[in-house]
């Protein structure tokens, strides 16, 4: 574990010593990695620092809203992208085509703010176990292997020897909300690799709305304190059903809740089983287009955490 008044002197040099005179963009998400770099870099650029938020329309309910408020004290900047990441991935259904596409997208988009700010630097909160999985062909994660060969923007990466649990440790340390620095991991590309194959609109909405469901009944009996990570998961194929005394043919939705240390391996939490049935009775009563729910009980391995 690094000394966490250390890390921060030394990654705060760091980042002055790359980037020097010039300016550069941070990429905030509302995640720890993403929040613990720009409060990183806001403390070592000041006005030279851009923080810009990609609202991808891939993100979890109330997004949008929640980093507005957490950053409200940057000077930050909101680009909506909805139609434009729709819109790359139609017609996607490979997982590793989806990180990429994700990648370049937010790359382009980055580029393009650069342009309109002479910015010439890139700041992002990679950290170590994201290299090692996309090193290892594990998967993508879109920023590392899901970058494009060529961008116009050079990479600063604070954070890239760090393990989650020490980038916590950072974040407290840099004050940061607690509610921010202990928020479960959320992937990069977003809901769009929780849709198991194509992602469309209808599909990135009924799942939102039923992994919001997940959220509020794992926090409602406590159990968020004791998990990394718990959502939904909505497989791309549909499912005969009966509501009433009507046929139904919708989608399934698949709940995922692990324990883990620090990722790179995590085992099936044992959720109990009323929690599980108030979560299957809400997401099939109140999420349309979904008639069946299923609880998955791998570990990793020999699965990952994310089913894409």
């Amino acid at each position: 574990m690094v000394n966490s008044q250390e890390f921060i002197e030394g990654a705060i040099a760091e980042i002055k010593r790359e980037v020097g005179n010039h300016r550069a963009i941070v990429a905030l998400s509302g995640g720890v990695d993403s929040s613990v770099c720009a409060a990183l870099a806001y403390q070592a650029l000041g006005a030279n620092l851009y923080p810009v938020y990609v609202d991808t329309g891939l993100m979890r309910k109330g997004e949008t809203e929640n980093i507005k408020r957490t950053f409200r004290h940057m000077p930050l900047t909101i680009i909506d992208a909805k139609a434009r990441f729709i819109n790359a991935l139609g017609g996607v259904a490979d997982p590793e085509e989806k990180r990429k596409i994700t990648g370049e997208t937010f790359i382009r988009i980055f580029e393009e703010v650069a342009r309109r700010n002479q910015v010439e630097y890139l700041v992002q909160g990679t950290i170590y176990p994201d290299i090692i999985e996309s090193e290892g062909q594990i998967k993508s994660h879109h920023n590392v292997g899901g970058l494009p060969e060529e961008m116009n923007l050079d990479l600063v990466e604070p954070l890239r020897l760090l393990f989650k649990d020490e980038v916590r440790a950072i974040g407290e340390e840099l004050g940061l909300p607690a509610d921010m620095v202990w928020r479960q991991p959320f992937p990069g590309p977003g809901l769009a690799v929780r849709v198991v194959g194509e992602v469309t609109k209808e599909r990135v909405e009924i799942l939102r709305a039923a992994d919001e469901i997940v959220l509020e009944e794992i926090r409602r009996d406590g159990l968020d304190k004791q998990l990394w990570q718990w959502f939904a998961v909505l497989p791309a194929v549909r499912t005969v059903g009966v509501m009433g005394d009507e046929r139904t043919y919708g989608y399934p939705i698949v709940i995922r809740a692990v324990t883990s240390e620090d990722a790179m391996t995590a085992d099936w939490a044992r959720l109990p089983y009323d929690v599980l049935e108030r979560i299957s009775s809400r997401v099939i009563n109140e999420v349309q287009g979904v008639n069946r729910v299923a609880y998955d009980v791998t570990s990793k391995p020999p699965g990952t955490i994310e089913w894409e």
